[in-house]
């Protein structure tokens, strides 16, 4: 079983990382802020203007440590890459199953039957949780309708029909979403999905956090010797990786909406950890990052038993587990990919 390390986020925009022995060195000004070793890390994130050196961007090539760029508002740029890792059959059935409808449409139900019986969860836990702060009654009305939609996605027979069911249960699922939120809504509210750029706090948290995921979801998809960029339900784009938004799918709701609305009520952020721009775009302040990865971390180590597997693992190595099972499945181990379904 793959071992849960260390995540190092840079998140002071005016750092340089560079490598030293076997030492990530973080620089401001010439002046150390911090040395964390490299073998006790499994991944970078770099919330930096400056980049690292072409040094320690090798040393994480060659050991498989997950080293990506991102801009501090959180949206990605990069992601340093070694040698192919797996299997080069494992990667031809991958091409070969994403460019036959009948072999690529059964895994992206899958992915999204996963994603929908999560926000269902997501929905109801919060009319058991908290019965007289929340409106039951709206919750169940959208928790209702996305059960009624899941047989019918399984029904799909074509991709477009699959995504169109799709939207409709994420614009359902997005509609009462505010409804979790039990604090200081003057400042924390969500009337939609704002995206390049968010345009409140809450979705500020979201696309953070979702990028954060994307990149967990690719690195997971690498280790097992699979290629991120092409995917059955997201079509191929230069630049995307789809595989690994068809992975993430199916935890977004489990994963960063409930940390985000969970943050917010207990107060872990407040309206000082953001920063509205000119352009009307709001961002989390360099205090509000540091406190955000904070309890992402916190989150990540925390146990659960994964569904399929009935064993006890990490949340953060959920995404590497749905990779490993979804590689059994093209591999032909697995009669069908199981998403991770969460209650």
């Amino acid at each position: 079983m793959r071992h849960l390390l260390n995540t190092l986020f840079v998140t002071t925009e005016d750092c340089y990382l560079t490598l030293e022995g076997e030492n990530v060195v973080v620089l401001r000004e010439e002046k150390t802020l911090g040395r964390f070793p490299l073998h006790s890390l499994e991944g970078i994130l770099c919330f930096t203007y400056k980049g690292a050196s072409p040094a320690l961007m090798g040393a994480c090539a060659q050991r498989n440590v997950m080293l990506s760029f991102m801009r501090p508002t959180g949206r990605f740029l990069a992601r340093v890459a070694g040698a192919t890792v797996g299997n080069v059959l494992l990667r031809k059935a991958q091409y070969r199953i994403s460019e036959d409808v009948a072999l690529s449409l059964p895994i992206a139900k899958s992915f999204i039957l996963g994603k929908v019986y999560n926000c269902r969860w997501v929905l109801e836990r919060a009319t058991r949780d908290h019965p007289m702060r929340v409106d039951v009654e709206r919750l169940k009305g959208a928790s209702g309708l996305l059960y009624n939609h899941l047989p019918m996605i399984d029904a799909a027979d074509n991709h477009d029909t699959l995504r169109g069911l799709e939207g409709e249960c994420a614009l359902r699922y997005f509609g009462v979403l505010d409804e979790l939120i039990l604090r200081d809504k003057e400042s924390f509210y969500f009337t939609a999905r704002t995206r390049r750029p968010p345009l409140d706090n809450v979705n500020a948290i979201l696309s953070f956090f979702y990028t954060v995921l994307s990149n967990d979801c690719a690195s997971a998809l690498e280790s097992v010797g699979l290629d991120p960029y092409v995917g059955f339900m997201h079509t191929d784009k230069p630049g995307r990786a789809s595989l690994a938004l068809d992975l993430m799918e199916e935890l977004r709701s489990i994963l960063v909406d409930r940390f985000t609305i969970t943050m917010i009520n207990n107060r872990v952020l407040t309206p000082e950890h953001f920063d509205e721009q000119e352009s009307g775009a709001v961002m989390l302040t360099e205090d509000g990052r540091k406190a955000a990865i904070s309890a992402w971390q916190d989150k990540k180590r925390d146990v659960i038993e994964h569904p399929f597997l009935k064993e006890k693992i990490p949340w953060g190595l959920v995404p590497y587990v749905q990779a490993l099972l979804l590689a059994r499945c093209i591999r032909g181990d697995l009669d069908a990919y199981p998403p991770f379904m969460w209650k």
